[in-house]
């Protein structure tokens, strides 16, 4: 197997995440990419309590991941490289070719303009996603497995609730 799913999603690891994602793609480990989380046993704590016995959490900085993520690919069971956000992500593009990446829930705050019903962008998060894509990362929004993929121009184009 292999990194199944490069996800974004604000909430890091919840239960869309675990269930909805790591039951049906068999997901066996995470690989949590967030600078301060790598370096907080009491948070890290907290997320392991979000996933089943048999699912592994790897807790990296954007460097370590950077550095390990070719392991992470050759893994013979599946996981999944999970960011809080759009700059880790567009780090790991950077930096370790990361090429696809699913955004799957980017929440509202102030500044935030809602797109799909589980994303809201402020212009800048626009822009760095359209900064993956011109990375060469394919760049979707889905928010469980059985939902349609929505491509980054329909995502960017899509205005709701106003």
């Amino acid at each position: 197997m292999t990194l199944v799913l490069n996800r974004i999603d604000d909430r890091l690891i919840h239960g869309q995440v675990v269930v909805g994602w790591g039951q049906p793609l068999d997901v066996h480990f995470i690989v949590l990419v967030d600078d301060a989380v790598a370096s907080s046993e009491w948070e890290q704590e907290l997320y392991r309590m979000g996933v089943p016995p048999e699912m592994e959490v790897r807790f990296l900085s954007v460097s370590d991941a950077a550095a390990h993520l070719d392991d992470y690919r050759t893994e013979p069971r599946a996981g999944i490289l999970l960011t809080g956000d759009i700059a880790t992500m567009s780090r790991l593009v950077a930096v370790a070719g990361v090429r696809d990446v699913n955004v799957g829930g980017i929440h509202h705050r102030a500044g935030r303009v809602q797109h799909l019903r589980y994303v809201f962008l402020t212009p800048d998060e626009q822009r760095a996603l359209r900064d993956l894509a011109e990375q060469g990362a394919v760049v979707t929004a889905q928010d469980v497995p059985a939902a349609r993929a929505v491509p980054l121009e329909e995502l960017l184009a899509a205005r709701e609730g106003g």
